[in-house]
């Protein structure tokens, strides 16, 4: 059962798909193949909601980590292969009756180039049984999990069938003559077992992304999250931080549903966007099974999530910021109604507006979301008087800050989360600072 988390969400958390490789994706992408980069892109983009499937995950990976296999297949290999069995042309089919004369003459003078692209994927194809014969024989099949034991077991059954029964005596895939080649060309383009071959590179590719997932978490030091199998929903992150902020600081945070609504206050540049990108993409990672930038997680499982850091305005639809907004804020409203375990999280609300409708509307949608007790919702504005009034309303709110610590006149922030609502408002000091009125003045 699939995570839902739209477009907006994957944008806002850099999850896929960000410039110069700026992206979640791209940390965790040390794959050595192509297809294999392509497999974790799919798994970046739908995260699950089922344990089994995230347990499985989690095991399969902790295994490769544990065991610090290495990926023993020469990259090269796959695109030769892909590209050889992508060509099922029968005009480019080797036959026997073909090695005649002619072809002889045609290769003296380096004209039978059809020959030598069925030829080079032949043995291409030869080498990756070959490396993947070895890697079979090397892995420690007593120790792995059950999960991907069902993987070694499909493996050692596709390579025992009949037709592969020539691996038994093969050790380096050498340069094998016409007829032979004409004979493996038979077999790995125009029969089944292409079919096996295909299944074969996809569990390498699966196995790919296995062994770079686990090496991410052995340079980083990233932990596994623990799923809590109970009827109340719970969020508990223990050092918990950016992935991708150099440097970044680690917070605590825990939300249950007595405390399921997160007020976060903070002047600008105090981080608030920072932290609710660093709880979004926790969140998000733990539901793809991958260790976390943190020291410790425990979480309920979630049905989906939904942000709006940087939302834009959409002009050629006639769309303002406010009414972009409003929309967004509409659709995450139809999705609660039908789904419980679900996580917003919005960057000042409202922010598109005047700040009468603002606070008015602030209190309002807050108090409303408030009693989906089920979900979870993290709120910035800068709008501190919505929280005296929300404190009269419901009392599952948590107010938290992240505060600023002026030094002499300039701002210094922790980035260190803190109980609370702050009243930090550092506009104008920034401005004098940047001496922005003497320039104009002058």
């Amino acid at each position: 059962m699939a995570f839902k988390a739209d477009n907006q969400t994957i944008n806002d958390l850099k999850m896929i798909g960000g410039s110069k490789g700026n992206d979640v994706f791209s940390l965790y992408n040390r794959t050595k193949t192509r297809g294999g980069a392509k497999l974790l892109k799919d798994v970046f983009l739908y995260p699950r909601s089922r344990k089994e499937e995230i347990t499985g995950r989690v095991n399969i990976i902790k295994f490769f980590k544990e065991k610090q296999i290495e990926f023993p297949f020469q990259s090269s290999v796959f695109d030769v292969v892909e590209e050889y069995l992508g060509n099922t042309d029968e005009r480019t089919r080797l036959s026997v009756h073909q090695d005649n004369l002619k072809r002889k003459f045609d290769s003296v003078i380096g004209s039978d180039t059809d020959y030598k692209q069925v030829h080079k994927g032949v043995v291409n194809t030869l080498q990756f049984f070959i490396d993947l014969k070895g890697f079979m024989l090397k892995l420690d099949t007593e120790s792995t999990t059950k999960e991907f034991n069902k993987t070694v077991e499909s493996i050692d059954e596709t390579l025992s069938k009949p037709a592969f029964s020539f691996l038994d005596g093969l050790t380096k895939a050498g340069k094998p003559g016409f007829a032979k080649t004409a004979e493996y060309d038979q077999l790995f383009r125009f029969t089944e077992s292409r079919k096996d071959i295909l299944k074969l590179l996809y569990y390498v590719y699966d196995i790919d992304v296995y062994i770079a997932v686990a090496e991410v978490a052995n340079i980083y030091n990233f932990t596994f999250a623990e799923i809590v199998e109970d009827e109340s929903n719970l969020l508990e992150m223990k050092g918990v931080y950016h992935p991708l902020v150099p440097n970044a600081i680690a917070n605590d945070i825990t939300i249950t549903e007595q405390n399921n609504m997160v007020f976060l206050t903070g002047a600008n540049m105090a981080g608030k966007s920072t932290f609710m990108k660093t709880f979004s993409i926790a969140i998000y990672l733990c539901h793809m099974g991958f260790p976390v930038p943190a020291e410790k997680i425990r979480f309920s499982i979630q049905n989906g999530m939904f942000t709006t850091i940087n939302l834009a305005d959409n002009l050629n639809l006639g769309f303002s910021h406010f009414y972009a907004e409003v929309s967004r804020v509409k659709k995450v409203a139809e999705s609660l109604k039908n789904n419980d375990r679900m996580i917003v999280v919005f960057d000042e609300l409202f922010r598109g507006t005047n700040v009468k409708d603002a606070y008015d509307a602030t209190i309002a949608v807050m108090d409303a979301f408030a009693g989906k007790r089920k979900c979870t919702f993290v709120i910035s504005t800068h709008i501190i008087e919505a929280g005296e009034e929300l404190k009269k309303l419901r009392d599952n709110i948590m107010f938290v800050y992240l505060p600023t610590v002026m030094n002499g006149k300039i701002p210094e922030y922790t980035y260190q989360l803190e109980e609370g609502i702050t009243e930090d408002r550092h506009g104008m000091i920034i401005i004098n600072n940047e001496k922005i009125l003497d320039i104009l003045k002058n």
